[in-house]
């Protein structure tokens, strides 16, 4: 006979028991179930563990996963190096609550003698599920290096990634595809701390601090792999350059990055001709949004005395379509042949878009600096040697060396001029704007060039045509602005000179334009036969002319007027009278001779503006060989409608 209350017991533990079933909990023993989960979340620790990923190799001696569903024998299956699985498929059955790598060194080999090892500390992996990882860090690494028979070595901080995708990871370096697929992401984020490589030649790089974010690319034919051996592998003068140029446009094209940014990085060598440092504080690269493009924040470079700085250069705009459009064709030729020409060179030239650069400023070294930064041989010349033409005092006779006289013995020269040498010098630039339009065969078909706030020393300019006599008419310091805007109408082969200015504070201002003919984008190759070929082809359509005087004309009259022993308005007048007989004699005595005489003379004795314009009778232009040739100055007008005034 059951107590009352022992069947109200046993009623509730039937509903308990069938609630349970009804929800799918109770298929076994609550005590049993505990025990199974228990086994099977386990850490699971596998040995000498070996994976080749292209052409690294990837070696750990001990790997620890935790938290891991995985027994030893799935976990030693997925990182078999000589498994027949794919990569893909057994990364996709990785899972783990954490991946423990106390030391994991990457070997690269390749091309030739070079060779690359890299030794990870402490890595853990947390966060594991089907080959993606939520986040990877490492204590620090070192670098080895061997390319061929100069050896380099370095250290990295700590390095931390997240949203790391194995599988896309090995799928883009291992397994082919067309480079048109979707892009893959392998890193949603990544950064790396206190990096620190140096060569055996003396050079050091350092870096503070580099961030990445959403990095990943597409499949290409070669895999990256691959890509990346033809890439470094290059090419001889006996060698096909179609699998090179067909590999760098795979990887140009595939590669996508969201953003990288580098802080503190500098470049230091101990060149032989004195030491040199150059430092970026922020470089930073996006490819979206209004900063689109590459920007670089404080800049500087040192050597010796020289002190250069630059607050802010920004490239944006700029694309890499014309670049691989050229290697890719190169790549489908039928027949290949090595190198590439000056043609395939220009083409390969991507698009500039706009480059701005801000707060420039140069530290000149004075003299003395200059001298003492001068490495001296501190070895004697031998006795009846010739003299080295390239050292100070070249071609000198060659005495005996006289015994140097002790410091206590040197008695001072009372009649002797001490020459102090010029102090150290500064030439600066506020902002400097450079626009290029499209290019065509690598010329740009458009391109302004602003120059704003460029001060410098005077008398850097010495020795220059027409502006190295600025320092005889007293100017010491210079401020300048400088525009030049031009097109280029491949099909007209026009060069269109829209506007080429120079204006100086306290000087005036120059103002050119006009429209040369006869010139496409192969002119602008720089070389022997371009510049021969432009002589002979070009030639000069209009001609326009402006001088406004700030300044300059009074400085130029007052230095002469003291050099020829008169009074300014003397000279001004001889001046007047040279411009309205003389100019025109010289010119060829026409109505444009006089024209412009005319003008030349109005502008001498009120100095404002003067402009003249020309343009040729013929609607080819007059070419640049007849110009060259031209027997007299009239010989050139009589083939120009001139229009000359002043103020």
């Amino acid at each position: 006979m059951n107590h009352p209350k022992a069947r109200i017991r046993l009623r509730s533990a039937w509903a308990t028991t069938g609630m349970l079933v009804l929800l799918g909990l109770a298929s076994v023993p609550a005590p049993l179930a505990a025990q199974e989960a228990a086994a099977a979340v386990q850490d699971v620790t596998v040995t000498d563990v070996m994976l080749p990923l292209g052409g690294t190799l990837l070696k750990a001696p001990k790997l620890t996963a935790s938290g891991t569903r995985l027994s030893k024998e799935d976990l030693a299956a997925i990182l078999r190096s000589d498994s027949a699985v794919p990569w893909e498929q057994r990364l996709a059955k990785l899972d783990a609550g954490s991946l423990t790598i106390p030391v994991l060194t990457s070997e690269n080999a390749g091309p030739g003698d070079n060779r690359q090892t890299v030794t990870y500390r402490d890595v853990v992996a947390r966060d594991i599920r089907a080959g993606r990882v939520g986040e990877l860090s490492a204590a620090g690494a070192t670098v080895s290096a061997i390319a061929g028979p100069n050896r380099s070595s370095g250290t990295y901080g700590q390095v931390r990634a997240t949203d790391l995708d194995l599988a896309a990871l090995s799928r883009l370096y291992t397994v082919p595809g067309d480079g048109k697929g979707p892009v893959q992401r392998v890193y949603g984020t990544i950064q790396v701390s206190d990096v620190t490589y140096s060569d055996a030649r003396g050079t050091t790089v350092k870096i503070a601090r580099l961030d990445g974010r959403d990095l990943g690319g597409r499949q290409v034919p070669d895999g990256w792999s691959g890509a990346f051996a033809i890439v470094a592998g290059g090419f001889d003068e006996s060698s096909d350059r179609r699998p090179l140029a067909g590999a760098a446009a795979d990887l140009i094209a595939a590669t996508s990055v969201g953003s990288l940014e580098m802080q503190g990085l500098s470049v230091s060598d101990t060149d032989p001709k004195g030491p040199v440092l150059f430092e970026i504080g922020r470089a930073a690269y996006t490819s979206s949004g209004a900063e689109r493009g590459t920007t670089l924040n404080n800049l500087s470079l040192s050597r010796g005395p020289l002190r250069i700085h630059v607050g802010r250069v920004a490239a944006l705009g700029t694309s890499l379509a014309p670049t691989v459009a050229t290697l890719q064709g190169i790549a489908a030729e039928p027949t290949g042949g090595p190198g590439f020409s000056d043609v395939e060179m220009r083409r390969l030239t991507p698009t500039l878009g706009n480059l701005t650069l801000s707060d420039l400023s140069i530290e000149l070294p004075s003299e003395a600096e200059a001298d003492r930064a001068t490495p001296r041989d501190p070895r004697p010349p031998a006795r009846g040697a010739l003299p080295d033409p390239s050292r100070p005092g070249a071609g000198k006779a060659v005495e005996p060396r006289a015994v140097e006289p002790r410091a206590a013995d040197i008695v001072a020269d009372p009649l002797a001029v001490t020459v102090s040498p010029r102090p150290a010098r500064r030439v600066a630039l506020r902002e400097a704007n450079l626009a290029f339009g499209p290019p065509t065969e690598g010329v740009p078909s458009a391109t302004r060039v602003t120059l704003s706030g460029l001060t410098l020393p005077a008398d850097l300019l010495a020795g220059a045509p027409i502006v190295g006599m600025l320092p005889v008419y007293g100017y010491r310091d210079l401020d300048l602005d400088l525009v030049a805007d031009a097109t280029l109408d491949e099909k007209a082969r026009d060069l269109a000179l829209r506007e080429v200015t120079i204006s100086g504070r306290d000087i005036g201002t120059v103002r050119l334009s006009g429209l040369l003919g006869g010139i496409g984008p192969e002119l602008f190759s720089g070389t022997l036969p371009a510049a021969t070929m432009l002589m002979f082809s070009g030639s000069a359509k209009t001609l326009d002319l402006t001088v406004e005087n700030a300044g300059l004309f009074e400085r130029f009259l007052a230095a002469q007027s003291k050099d020829l022993s008169l009074k300014p308005d003397e000279l001004r007048k001889e001046y007047v009278t040279a411009s309205l007989l003389g100019v025109p004699i010289i010119l060829g005595n026409s109505a444009a001779a006089k024209g412009i005489g005319a003008a030349m003379g109005q502008f001498v004795m009120k100095p404002g503006k003067l402009a003249v314009h020309a343009k040729s009778k013929e609607p080819a232009g007059i070419g640049f060989i007849d110009l060259g040739a031209a027997r007299s100055p009239a010989a050139v007008l009589d083939r120009l409608d001139v229009e000359a005034k002043a103020n």
